[in-house]
């Protein structure tokens, strides 16, 4: 009896899981993951990235918004150098906890990307999701708009600087002859929730990928 109980509830859940499908596929997944997460430095999380996705239509630029050392504007790379060092500096990185302005906090969407097909799921086979602590402190999200590619390559991170990694170069380098916008969205968050910001460049940097002569 127990066996046919078993039974019965695993062809019920699947069949709700196969009627589910389709309409979970299209409309909980967040619009953000069309593109993934982005790389991650330093102490950067995806439970941060995602209260950025939260709060970046909201992004203003203003004396808070962070301050492009290099590249410089129009800056031409040579597709044969090496990956560059990207910095930049931060009104908002001055800010230790328990000195940002008070204000309602910005919801976490923790599980908002995950659909019922998971939920249901997970009731079958349980597991374990592991989280990393909550973060505290100013982030940078900077994107970099490719042409050709219709998801920009983009990097979270809580340092004030940016090494691209190899294949990130080999990635904006494929562009020669093209122009790459740079965008930095910055914010300052108490525990994975908005408590400053988030600000973005006026204007996004351009820089230009020169082939090797």
């Amino acid at each position: 009896m127990k066996n046919f109980s078993r039974k019965l509830l695993w062809t019920s859940l699947s069949a709700a899981l196969l009627a589910l499908t389709p309409a979970c596929d299209k409309d909980d997944e967040p619009e953000a993951d069309e593109c993934g997460e982005p790389l991650y430095g330093g102490d950067a999380t995806d439970e941060a990235w995602r209260a950025m996705v939260d709060a970046k239509s909201r992004a203003t630029a203003s004396a808070q918004s962070v301050t492009l050392e290099s590249p410089t504007e129009g800056q031409q790379y040579v597709t044969t150098e090496a990956a560059p060092t990207w910095s930049w500096t931060s009104p908002i990185a001055s800010l230790v906890p328990g000195s940002e302005p008070a204000g309602p906090a910005s919801p976490v969407r923790a599980h908002k990307g995950r659909s019922v097909l998971a939920w249901l799921g997970n009731l079958i086979l349980p597991s374990a999701e592991a989280h990393l602590p909550p973060f505290t402190g100013d982030l940078y999200w900077v994107e970099v708009t490719v042409p050709g590619r219709k998801c920009p390559v983009a990097m979270l991170t809580n340092n004030l600087e940016w090494q691209l990694d190899a294949a990130t170069w080999d990635t904006l380098r494929g562009a020669v002859d093209k122009d790459l916008s740079i965008q930095v969205t910055s914010a300052y968050l108490v525990e994975n929730r908005l408590r400053e910001g988030p600000y973005k460049l006026a204007t996004p940097r351009t820089v230009h990928m020169v082939g090797a002569r």
